[in-house]
């Protein structure tokens, strides 16, 4: 028969012997583990800081999916887009300009900011010069006329592209570029390449070469690739000098038609020849086909050159005093041989 009062002693007798079981394993674990026990007995005193250190590091694992998603969200390449979007703006301002005027007129802003700051995917082709009457330079204005014929060609034709302006950099709207530059004359040609720093053949040898349109069209073609064919303005003022001289020898042929001696006349012929040779000697010829400017002023100091430095160019005045000094002496022989002529 079950007994209360018995199976009551019996459990509480029970729970007396594990209890005094379970102090005697805790005395005999701290016994042989102190250092453990009392890093037990600090973290349980300090329960505070283990829920900050969980807390915190519960936070930082979840701020890093946000991270991550923050960085999947943003554009690949920002920067280079930034570059991309400024490089447009730059081409479309250009390009806005060059359809108004062929040659585009630029100040020191202007200049570095759309010639020499990059980025920059186009060449430019700058021409230094001083066209204020001020200046008084005549070779500025003949290289201005050259200059806009080669424009405008490149404006006007079929291959026509946003890979290459033309720019004009006056000394009166941009002094500091010269002096940027080192520049102590002009006009000078300088060519911007797409990359990198201008060379020493990017700078045109006006001196040597002159500034005929056709010349800076190869020099163009032989630093860009690009191919400029170059069309000029009609200009009649030949045709109407050959029909007058035509007309003028006609007429003179018929009023002597009936007395043609003078044709057969050696002296004409011989002055005729000497004429010839003399424009030929003096360098008429070469000025036809480089086109050089009549004498070079320096914007700096406004001296004039008449007779240029180099021995493989000259100017148009130099030619002139060549011709005058060939004349001189012939004619001086003739008149002196004639007067003892006439004397005797």
């Amino acid at each position: 028969m079950f007994s209360i009062t018995a199976f009551a002693a019996r459990h509480k007798n029970y729970k007396s012997q594990r209890l005094r079981r379970s102090e005697r394993l805790h005395a005999d674990w701290t016994t042989q583990n102190p250092i453990r026990w009392q890093r037990h007995v600090s973290q349980s005193e300090h329960p505070s800081v283990m829920a900050t250190v969980s807390a915190k590091t519960f936070a930082s694992l979840s701020v890093l999916p946000v991270f991550f998603l923050l960085l999947l969200c943003l554009p690949p390449g920002g920067g280079q887009k930034k570059k991309e979007n400024l490089l447009s703006e730059k081409v479309d301002q250009m390009m806005e300009w060059s359809s108004r005027r062929s040659v585009v007129r630029m100040n020191g802003d202007k200049f570095r900011r759309f010639v020499k700051a990059p980025p920059r995917n186009y060449s430019v082709i700058v021409m230094f010069t001083a066209l204020q009457p001020q200046r008084q330079c005549s070779v500025c204005r003949q290289a201005n006329e050259e200059y806009q014929v080669l424009a405008n060609s490149w404006r006007y034709s079929s291959a026509f592209s946003n890979k290459l302006f033309f720019t004009v950099v006056d000394y009166d709207e941009g002094a500091d570029v010269f002096q940027q530059l080192n520049m102590n004359s002009a006009p000078t040609f300088m060519h911007f390449p797409a990359k990198g720093k201008p060379k020493r053949a990017d700078t045109f040898d006006l001196q040597r070469i002159g500034f005929a349109s056709e010349q800076l069209a190869k020099w163009i073609a032989d630093r860009t690739d690009v191919q400029i064919r170059v069309f000029r303005p009609p200009n009649y003022s030949g045709t109407i000098a050959l029909a007058l001289l035509v007309s003028l020898v006609g007429g003179l042929l018929y009023l002597r038609r009936n007395n043609l001696e003078f044709i057969y006349n050696k002296t004409g012929w011989a002055m005729a020849a000497l004429c010839v040779v003399f424009a030929m000697t003096s360098g008429q010829m070469w000025n036809h086909i480089r086109g050089p400017p009549y004498a070079h002023k320096n914007p700096q100091n406004g001296q004039v050159s008449y007779i240029h430095g180099s021995s493989q160019a000259q100017f148009v005045a130099e030619s002139h005093i060549i011709l005058l000094l060939s004349i001189l002496p012939p004619t001086c022989l003739c008149c002196n041989h004639h007067g003892d002529g006439a004397a005797e």
